[in-house]
């Protein structure tokens, strides 16, 4: 039988245990708890940690985004629209990373730009055509009534005016013309073929210049261009000679060479002017390459259109055009490249090139003195001998006639010149065909009369070199002998036809 003592010394125990073992649960509770108060503690100070570092960094992107856009509008889009018109402003980059998100808008922007631009352009253009075709029309008219003028009256003085008014009307035209070419319009002119040299000659006729150009033709006789390519071939000639002439002292000359090449005809222009940096050459060739479409509002102010209606005619007419190698004269070399389709030929005994043209040096022939200056020192040297009236009606009748006259091939090693030693037609020398060409007779003039025409080499030495007066002047006189001779032809029925 269990004794109370020791039971209550087993209840205690047990208690004691029990009490030890409560109290360990309560203290590992507490310190679990703790512990996990302290965790939250850590978990809150992170959070708020974070909290503060997101709102920092929100801040930041948003003040970055903010300088993002500030550049954006008052740097970079400027600058893209100042380059689309001029390509050599620099567009600034992006502040930050965050200007990447910015791109877009900037290519949206250069092709608004851009459109807009050309609807700019092509209204400017289309207003522009329609007022140098109104400009042309008058300055055709004005044409018109200054050659009406030149044969109504035979007054030297009068003439002069009449000559420099006409060539200051063909210059203005020819202005007006580059700049409807520039604009999109037709060149303004249908020609039928021609010799490549009267085109390049008609050309070198418009410009003020004109005589400090020495043209050098090496061509075939008869080579000639296809219609529709010779008046954008004179416009293209008259347009680089007018560069090398304006960049180039007074006192100097621009050679023009004429030659056959492999794929069809140069013509090589060279001037001895201030010539041009590699850059304003590069960008000229780029011009008138004609591969690119060229703004209206990229000619400058005042508009430089030369280049510009080279580039026109080169890409609608299939001719090239090189700047690319300086002249050795020191200034500028532009070569005209008209390729074989372009050309035709003509034949030069039916139709000779114009007679103030470079004569062909293929032909060995010497050079053609004009008809005017000829005409103009014979009047002046039978002034001298006091046959005046004789000589110079009988001079300008001759050259009233060779105005009218078929032209001739020239005379040469296998042809003997026509005169009036030759037979004429009998039973052993038939009469020449109907179908024949007239032939001109020279005309016999006794050596009395050739020493009173013909100046001795002292005179010739002597003589001062003929103002533009005095070729006007010559020129009047030779109208008004024509004129004569050929009321005085009408009246005797015999007018040449």
């Amino acid at each position: 039988m269990i004794e109370i003592p020791e039971l209550a010394f087993g209840g205690l125990a047990a208690g004691t245990v029990s009490a030890l073992a409560l109290g360990s649960g309560l203290w590992r509770s507490r310190r679990e708890r703790a512990r996990l108060r302290q965790e939250m503690t850590g978990l809150r100070h992170q959070a708020e940690q974070s909290a503060r570092a997101g709102a920092e960094e929100a801040e930041r992107i948003r003040q970055a985004f903010t300088a993002e856009l500030e550049h954006l509008a008052t740097r970079r889009m400027p600058a893209e629209a100042s380059r689309t018109a001029h390509p050599h402003v620099p567009v600034p980059g992006p502040v930050g990373p965050e200007g990447a998100a910015t791109e877009p808008v900037l290519a949206a922007l250069r092709a608004a730009v851009l459109q807009e631009r050309k609807r700019v352009d092509a209204a400017a253009r289309a207003g522009m055509r329609g007022t140098t075709r109104e400009i042309q029309a008058s300055l055709y008219r004005l044409q018109d009534i200054l050659h009406g003028l030149q044969q109504r009256y035979d007054e030297p003085e009068l003439a002069q005016d009449l000559y420099s008014l006409d060539h200051e009307n063909e210059q203005s035209l020819r202005r007006a013309q580059v700049a409807a070419v520039v604009c999109g319009a037709w060149v303004g002119l249908a020609r039928e073929e021609s010799h490549l040299v009267d085109a390049v000659t008609g050309g070198q006729a418009r410009l003020s210049g004109y005589r400090r150009v020495k043209v050098h033709n090496h061509l075939d006789p008869g080579t000639a261009l296809v219609s529709h390519a010779v008046e954008p071939v004179a416009i293209i000639a008259a347009e680089l000679l007018d560069n090398a002439l304006r960049h180039s002292s007074p006192d100097t000359s621009v050679v023009v060479n004429l030659e056959h090449v492999h794929n069809g005809v140069a013509v090589t222009v060279d001037d001895a002017g201030v010539g041009m940096a590699p850059d304003e050459r590069a960008a000229a060739q780029r011009v008138v390459a004609g591969t690119d479409p060229i703004m209206f509002s990229d000619l400058g102010d005042p508009p430089r259109m030369g280049l510009a209606a080279i580039g026109q005619l080169t890409r609608q007419f299939d001719l090239s055009v090189d700047l690319s190698t300086p002249s050795p004269y020191g200034g500028v070399r532009a070569v005209l490249l008209v390729d074989k389709h372009l050309l035709s030929h003509i034949d030069p005994a039916l139709r000779p090139a114009a007679a103030s043209t470079s004569p062909s040096t293929r032909t060995g022939e010497v050079p053609r003195p004009e008809p005017l200056a000829e005409h103009a020192e014979h009047a002046e040297y039978a002034e001298r001998a006091g046959h005046a009236e004789h000589v110079g009606h009988a001079e300008r009748l001759e050259h009233a006639e060779h105005s009218h006259a078929p032209a001739q091939p020239e005379s040469g090693p296998d042809r003997p010149a026509p005169g009036d030693d030759q037979p004429a037609p009998g039973p052993d020398r038939p009469a020449p065909a109907v179908d024949d060409l007239p032939r001109r007779r020279r005309r016999q003039v006794s050596p009395d009369q050739a020493a009173m025409i013909r100046p001795s080499a002292a005179e010739t030495a002597a003589a001062p070199a003929r103002s533009p007066e005095e070729t006007a002047a010559a020129l009047g006189a030779l109208q008004s002998a024509t004129a004569a001779a050929r009321d005085a032809a009408r009246s005797e029925g015999t007018a040449p036809r």
